[in-house]
């Protein structure tokens, strides 16, 4: 991971920024008993403590000893433990792994956070001023670094809790706060034309982005239309009901096999009642509220939707097109700090398109691969994008576990196309595709 930053800011202002990362992070962990922090059920699903670690070690490794002759690692075993794949930065515990520690303890990890806080504050009151350009760089890095880390924490506490018979809640929000609170606007399943032409992509501001957003670089696309709201469950399940599931015809050949192979046949945390289908939530075991986005859905069964429906899904590029003047706005988003954690009806819209950003993630029809002339940076801290553009799909718009100073219309999420815990959902689009 690298930043393609132009202006970088303020030291004071990222400390500031610094200390409140740092503390929501520990409020999303605050509803967990200690027992919630240490599983580990599947590999793709950290145990919470790590998260807690992982974030701490990069400060750690990247800042207090990266600028530090003489700095003494808080314990020496934590850099094994704690790195998750910067091969550079040394030898690590396997990810399949981390659920099988019992130590360091949730306290233990707690003290570590606290003490790596302290040291980098003062580390940063007494940045020298030929450093301090580069420490700014890489503190902001290490910033947005754990931002990510609170959006996957959540995914992580979702599974935990939701795959347990005991149907435990974690966020316990007042009756029917989930629940649509208006119908859906009539021109939801509209379509908005975006006119054929050269676009410019990728992030052309001056303040922080990923590596993997730039360099910017001109594309052409045909005309193209892109739904104005997101797929609901309403019509997801109409497709199910319409044996989705069972016809090859609508299905990739790899999407056909996962779907057979893993047995799935709804979406991820739904559960068919005799009172008709719920689903699991951060806030217990909740009734499908048919207008509401459908969520924790594969990029494979989100292309079977769109080919069933009679659209298809959009590139990258012709979201980050359609999305052009249309900015996040935390007042019309269903973001983290909205504190729902689960996707709901449109509060407004951006311009011309309902949630945009936040509630769930959309899945595009673009392969994760690099820009043109893109370049990962030198050293361990460029080995969290490029290495990775291979095998996996990407998501734009941010989702209602995303930070709300995280997100921007170039951000690139990316996730391997049989991933289903994630907030990830549908928006369709019509007419030519452009092949990449």
């Amino acid at each position: 991971m690298s930043s393609a930053t132009t202006t970088v800011a303020p030291l004071s202002q990222l400390l500031t920024k610094y200390q409140q990362v740092r503390k929501r992070t520990a409020e999303l962990c605050a509803p967990l008993a200690a027992e919630d922090y240490v599983p580990q059920p599947i590999v793709d699903v950290s145990p919470p403590r790590w998260h807690l670690a992982h974030t701490t070690w990069f400060f750690e490794t990247f800042l207090l000893k990266g600028f530090q002759e003489d700095y003494a690692w808080f314990h020496e075993k934590y850099p094994y433990l704690f790195n998750s794949y910067y091969i550079q930065a040394g030898d690590r515990w396997q990810r399949a792994q981390r659920g099988h520690l019992t130590r360091p303890t949730v306290d233990e990890i707690f003290a570590y956070r606290h003490a790596i806080d302290e040291r980098m504050v003062g580390f940063l009151q007494h940045v020298d001023a030929g450093q301090e350009k580069e420490v700014c760089t890489l503190l902001e890095i290490g910033i947005n670094h754990e931002q990510q880390h609170q959006e996957l924490l959540l995914y992580d506490i979702k599974y935990i809790l939701c795959h347990n018979p005991m149907e435990p809640v974690y966020n316990n929000l007042p009756e029917n706060s989930l629940a649509p609170m208006e119908k859906l606007p009539g021109d939801y399943q509209d379509f908005v034309t975006v006119g054929a032409g050269d676009y410019l992509i990728g992030y052309r501001g001056d303040g922080f982005c990923f590596d993997n957003e730039q360099p910017v670089m001109r594309v052409y696309l045909e005309e193209f239309g892109l739904r104005k709201g997101l797929v609901t469950n309403r019509e997801y399940l109409a497709f199910m009901e319409d044996g989705g599931y069972d016809n090859p015809v609508l299905w990739l050949d790899d999407g056909w096999k996962w779907r057979q192979e893993m047995a799935i046949d709804h979406p991820m945390y739904w559960h068919n009642t005799p009172d008709g289908w719920h689903e699991m939530t951060l806030n217990g075991m909740q009734p499908l509220h048919l207008d509401a986005p459908v969520a924790h859905v594969s990029f494979y069964e989100a292309e079977a939707f769109a080919t069933w429906s009679g659209h298809r899904l959009p590139t990258e590029f012709e979201w980050e097109v359609a999305a052009l003047n249309c900015q996040p706005d935390r007042k019309k988003s269903n973001l983290q700090d909205s504190n729902l954690f689960h996707p709901i009806l449109p509060i407004d819209n951006h311009q011309k398109y309902y949630q945009l950003y936040g509630d769930v993630w959309e899945w595009t029809y673009s392969s994760y691969l690099p820009y043109h002339g893109y370049q990962p940076p030198p050293g361990a801290i460029g080995e969290y994008n490029g290495k990775f553009m291979i095998n996996q799909m990407v998501l734009r718009g941010g989702s209602c576990a995303t930070p709300p100073d995280h997100i921007r219309k170039t951000y690139r999420n990316f996730f391997h196309p049989d991933k289903q815990w994630l907030f990830a959902g549908i928006r369709l689009a019509e007419g030519p595709k452009k092949t990449l």
